[in-house]
């Protein structure tokens, strides 16, 4: 078990895809997500966060096909510490995610596609035999267990932005 982190916001850049030499899909991004507040004296602070995600498998393939820079979408994973030594040779590293779920939150005017307010699970494909529910995919371990082809049929959509603080 390991603790969840979720975020929301958007992407700050297009999703750059790649493949393993084993075939598994690899999906890099980053997304900015701001908290607002007061401070004692009332002047109001916005205060950004930019985090850099990994999505594995078939909802890297989903999210490479329907996000684009400026999407809103949630993430829910890992953190994990990544290490590296630079081309100077000198040591750097930093904090991403290891994205689980995805969910889109652009609304039909928003998005480009088909997809919309939609969860891409890697832990749920039985959600697929259930009419007008959210989507979910399984990635076990990096190995797609589905090949399942999104179901072309209408999602409500959910207005969220009375709900979200920034």
């Amino acid at each position: 078990m390991y603790n969840k982190v979720v975020m929301i916001g958007n992407l700050t850049r297009d999703i750059e895809l790649r493949y393993l030499p084993s075939g598994l899909a690899i999906a890099k991004s980053a997304i900015a997500t701001s908290y607002k507040y007061k401070t004692q004296t009332g002047e109001q602070k916005d205060e950004v966060c930019f985090l850099d995600f990994n999505i594995f498998g078939k909802s890297a393939e989903i999210a490479n096909q329907y996000l684009k820079k400026g999407s809103k979408v949630l993430l829910e994973g890992r953190l994990v510490f990544e290490q590296w030594t630079s081309q100077d040779g000198s040591s750097r590293s930093k904090h991403s995610l290891r994205v689980d779920t995805m969910k889109m939150l652009d609304t039909r005017s928003d998005s480009t596609g088909g997809a919309y307010n939609q969860d891409y699970n890697q832990s749920s494909p039985s959600q697929y035999d259930m009419p007008n529910k959210q989507v979910g995919y399984e990635n076990n371990g990096g190995k797609n267990q589905g090949g399942y082809d999104i179901p072309d049929q209408k999602i409500p959509e959910i207005d969220i932005d009375d709900e979200i603080p920034f």
